[in-house]
C-alpha cells in the first residue's frame, strides 16, 4: 500500500491537473491566453476590436475538426451571453486566418433578427484557425476561435466551370406564421459560383472574381438581417438565420453580386 504522504501528493496532483483542464477553452488555451488570442494578430479583426480586449465567453463557433473538402466546410456561430437591458447583438464577423483573403462574412442584426445564431458553408484554403468576433449595439465585444484541419484546399482547387446561371433559383424556407417576438428559423440558398479570382478553370486559366457581395432581408421595408459576403463563402451560398417579427410583415430577400446583378424573393409572415 502506498505511503500516506505519497497518496496525499498524488491527490493534490490530480486536483491541480483537473483544475487546469477545467480552465482550458476548446482551443486548449486558458481564458487569459484567449484574451490575447489569434484575433489580436489579424489586422482585419484588430480593426474591429479597436484596441479593446473582448470577452471570451458567450460566443461559440462550430466547425468539423477535420474536413476532407475545404470548398464547403459547414460553419455555425451562435451567441448566448446575457447583455444589459435594452442592448442586443448587432454584428458578427468571421475570419479565416490561412486564406488568401481572411474575411469570410459580416452579419448585421437588428432586434427583429431574433436569435443570434447563423449557419453557412465556407471555403478554407488550408489547416488554420477560424475566428468569430461579435459586437453588441452598445459596443461590448466578444471573440472566439477554432482550429480546423483541411485535407484538400477549397480556394485553389480546379473545378467544373459549367455551373447553373448565377443568381438563378433563389430558395427560401420561411414559416407562414409566427408568435409575436418569438424567433423563427429561415433558410436560404441561391445558385452562384462565388469565384475567388484565384481558382483555375478547366483550361488552366484563372477564373475572374465573381461573388455575391451582399444579402439583405427586410421586414416591411426595414432591414432586419444583412450579410456582407467575401471570397471565402462557398459556391451557391447557404444561410440559416432567424427572424423575430412583432407584427404581420412583408419579407423581402435580396442578393446582389459584384457584377451589378441581383435576385429577389418576396414572402409574407403572419404574427399572432
Amino acid at each position: 500500500m502506498p505511503h500516506p504522504l505519497l497518496l496525499r501528493a498524488l491527490s493534490r496532483r490530480r486536483l491541480l491537473i483537473g483544475a487546469g483542464l477545467m480552465a482550458l477553452s476548446p482551443l486548449g488555451l486558458s481564458s487569459a491566453a484567449l484574451a490575447d488570442g489569434p484575433w489580436q494578430r489579424l489586422d482585419a479583426a484588430g480593426d474591429l476590436l479597436r484596441g479593446t480586449t473582448p470577452a471570451t465567453e458567450g460566443l461559440a463557433l462550430e466547425l468539423p475538426h477535420v474536413s476532407e473538402d475545404g470548398s464547403a466546410v459547414p460553419l455555425s456561430v451562435r451567441f448566448d451571453a446575457s447583455l444589459a437591458e435594452g442592448d442586443h447583438l448587432a454584428e458578427i464577423h468571421l475570419f479565416a486566418t490561412g486564406n488568401p483573403y481572411p474575411e469570410i462574412a459580416s452579419f448585421h442584426l437588428s432586434p427583429e433578427a431574433g436569435l443570434p445564431e447563423i449557419s453557412t458553408r465556407v471555403r478554407l484554403n488550408e489547416s488554420q484557425q477560424v475566428i468569430a468576433i461579435a459586437r453588441s449595439h452598445r459596443g461590448e465585444t466578444f471573440a472566439t476561435a477554432r482550429d480546423v484541419r483541411i485535407t484538400v484546399s477549397g480556394c485553389l482547387m480546379r473545378g467544373d466551370d459549367q455551373g447553373p446561371e448565377p443568381l438563378a433559383n433563389p430558395r427560401v424556407s420561411l414559416p407562414e406564421q409566427a408568435a409575436a417576438g418569438e424567433p423563427v428559423e429561415v433558410r436560404t440558398l441561391i445558385s452562384h459560383p462565388m469565384e475567388t479570382g484565384l481558382r483555375e478553370g478547366a483550361g488552366g486559366e484563372t477564373l475572374p472574381r465573381h461573388i455575391i457581395e451582399r444579402f439583405t432581408v427586410t421586414l416591411n421595408g426595414e432591414a432586419a438581417f444583412t450579410a456582407d459576403l467575401h471570397q471565402s463563402v462557398s459556391a451557391n451560398p447557404y444561410l440559416r438565420f432567424h427572424l423575430s417579427p412583432t407584427e404581420d410583415a412583408e419579407v423581402v430577400f435580396e442578393w446582389q453580386d459584384d457584377s451589378g446583378e441581383s435576385a429577389r424573393h418576396e414572402a409574407s409572415i403572419s404574427v399572432s
